[in-house]
């Protein structure tokens, strides 16, 4: 009898403790979800401050990634590393290689595009299906062109469109983004030195 309640006993306490890291893993997958409509604020290294609001049902896998790189501090000090006047001003390379380095390793997969790339538009950049990772870009014109190749916009500037337009464009294309993954910021401020950059990303909670 003491046999069976023992064993009677066991089997609840591993019940209880599979419940519990079931709630926790719940809990925690919760947590990374992003809010249903966000705000986030880039603070710019040319003195502007832009606004961009985020709708997660435009693509819910690319935003909660957002939402979690912004939360983490990720975009802080994030160059401006390409700009294509009259198309798009791309970011999203970290300046420790290190810490770039565990974001590029895990690839999220694509969302449907629900939301066409209008100017001001923010999205993911891609390296092919399934690739997107931290590199994002907004949209300097209306680039419905590539609204067929899969990138789903996600967000738009709500305000300080012009401070975008402002970025500094004296390095277009230029900057190799090897070299940017393998020596960060290092290389883009002795290379680049007038680069633009997000000086600090946040979220606005409601």
């Amino acid at each position: 009898m003491k046999s069976i309640l023992s064993i009677m006993a066991v089997l609840l306490l591993s019940t209880t403790a599979l419940m519990a890291q079931d709630e926790e893993a719940q809990a925690e997958e919760k947590a990374e979800q992003a809010p249903k409509r966000f705000k986030v604020i880039f603070e710019l290294s040319n003195d502007g401050e832009v606004e961009l609001e985020v709708a997660r049902k435009l693509a819910p896998i690319g935003v909660d990634q957002f939402y979690k790189l912004v939360k983490s501090g990720f975009y802080d000090e994030c160059r401006f590393f390409r700009v294509v006047p009259g198309f798009v001003v791309q970011f999203g390379i970290n300046g420790d290689p290190e810490v770039q380095k565990q974001w590029k390793e895990a690839p999220i997969q694509d969302d449907p595009v629900l939301f066409k790339n209008l100017k001001g538009t923010i999205c993911f950049a891609t390296a092919g299906p399934n690739t997107r990772t931290t590199q994002l870009f907004i949209n300097l014109d209306d680039n419905n062109n590539l609204n067929a190749m899969g990138f789903a916009a996600f967000g738009r500037v709500n305000k300080g469109m012009e401070h975008i337009e402002k970025i500094n464009d004296e390095y277009g294309q230029n900057p190799n983004q090897g070299l940017i993954q393998s020596d960060g910021n290092e290389y883009l401020k002795k290379e680049f030195p007038n680069m633009d950059y997000i000086k600090k990303a946040y979220v606005v909670e409601k």
